[in-house]
Order: C-alpha cells, then structure tokens, then sequence
C-alpha cells in the first residue's frame, strides 16, 4: 500500500505481537523500514514472530509484557528506549475475548478483559506518550478495536465494552496531545481469517456460516488488509489523521447481511 521506506528509521511497539493481527502489522511495518519491537505474554509466540519479522531486515526486539501491569510496561518503555533510542509508533492490539451469556458472567471474566483492553491501552498509551513528549518529535498511536463497538454482539459485553472505551479513549487523547504533535487513532477490524478472534468467537462452522452470512462482501477480510491500512495511519503520510476511527469489515457492520 505504501513506499517501500516509507517506515524507514521509525521505532514501532507493537503489543500481542506474537502472533495473528499483531504480528501482521509487524511484519509489515518491518517490510516498510521500522524497527520493531513486540509485546506479549507469551515468550514461544514473541520467538517465532521476531524471527520471521527479521527477515525483513529490521532490528526486532521482543519483550515479555503484560499489558495489565503498568510495572512491566514501565520496563517494556524503557527498555525499546535504550535498544533503539526513542518510539515513534505505538500500536495497542493486546484484547482478551471469549463468549460467555452476560446473564453467566463471573466478575473475575469481566475484570479479566477489561483489563487486558482498557486498562492495558491506557497504560500503555500515557507509558510511550509521555516518552514521546520528552523526545519533542511527536507519534502515532494506534487503538485496535472493534466493529461490535457500533453493532453490539452478544456475549462479549466485556470486551464490546472495553473496546467501547477505547474508542472514547482515542478521541479524548487526541484532542490532548495534539499539542505535543501525537496523533491517536481506532482501527476496528470486522471478522478477519486466522487471528485469536475467529478461534474464540466463530470455532464452528456453523457459527462461521452465520458470520459470513451479514457481510456484503460474502468473504472475510485477512490479516494483510488490516496491516496495509495500520501502516497508512502510522506513517506521515497520515499526519493530518487524528481521534478518527476506521473500519475494515467488508459493510458488516451495516447489518444488511449479503444480497442474492
């Protein structure tokens, strides 16, 4: 989608980074010129993605991170800052998801995601920002959400939620720290082929079949299609882009399903 180079020089985290959209954008960002680091829980994961983030020639660094404590994301900040010398990028993908019916939810499931997704984007998010501050050359932020903000889904109040206030989250950061010139936005991907979403919430093929049958398009989007508009909206060629929100869903979200 964009200039080779067009990255070029940038420090890009990437948070759950070690595999599915994470690792998509990662790949392309690196593929683009950034050096990358990612961000998971997961050590096995973050391996196997630097390795395959390397061939691109970036340097990648991976760190284990949970985006629940501000501790470790303290950690994460300063580490990228010593490894590469500032962050340019910062992109919030780390969620939690699984369908429970709200009526059965325990608090320990709601806390659980909402801290993954809201509390792990806001720490994150002040972390880099105020890293970005002190560097004085802006950035871009990047919030990962959700089309269910607009549709509703049942059985995910937790993260429809979470991501919810992400989205109220991006607009507000926006407007605040557009004077330190760091642009934040919301890419809020529908169903999309091979990621930790299509494993939680359409495992069947019948739940599949549903999914499919309220998108437009009549197909699912891939992991390539969001990480091609991510790299529009971190790079500067985006640099007039800010408390947008965009979404890639083939007109999913419209609820008027396909036509025969």
């Amino acid at each position: 989608m964009l200039p080779v180079g067009a990255l070029e020089g940038k420090v890009a985290i990437i948070t759950g980074g070690g595999t599915g959209l994470g690792k998509s954008m990662a790949i392309e960002f690196a593929r683009l010129g950034a050096n990358i680091v990612i961000a998971s829980r997961n050590q096995e994961h973050l391996e196997k993605a630097a390795s395959e983030i390397a061939i691109h020639n970036s340097k990648v660094q991976s760190i284990q991170t949970d985006v629940r404590h501000p501790e470790q994301i303290e950690k994460m900040v300063q580490k990228t800052v010593k490894d590469f010398g500032k962050i340019d990028i910062l992109v919030n993908n780390a969620a939690g998801n699984f369908r429970v019916p709200s009526l059965e939810m325990s608090s320990n499931a709601w806390n659980t995601v909402v801290s993954i997704v809201l509390n792990g984007t806001w720490y994150c998010s002040q972390a880099v920002a105020r890293q970005m501050v002190t560097q004085k050359h802006g950035g871009a932020i990047l919030n990962i959400g959700s089309t269910h903000v607009w549709s509703g889904n049942p059985g995910t109040a937790h993260s429809t939620s979470a991501k919810a206030a992400v989205l109220a989250l991006t607009k507000t950061l926006a407007v605040e720290w557009a004077k330190h010139r760091i642009r934040v936005n919301y890419l809020a991907p529908g169903p999309i082929e091979g990621t930790g979403a299509a494993d939680q919430l359409w495992a069947t093929p019948e739940l599949e079949n549903a999914v499919l049958n309220r998108i437009p398009s009549g197909r699912m989007g891939v992991p390539k299609e969001v990480a091609n508009l991510a790299s529009y909206l971190v790079s500067d060629f985006a640099d007039y882009v800010s408390g947008a929100s965009f979404i890639i869903d083939g007109g999913g979200h419209l609820n008027k399903g396909t036509i025969s």
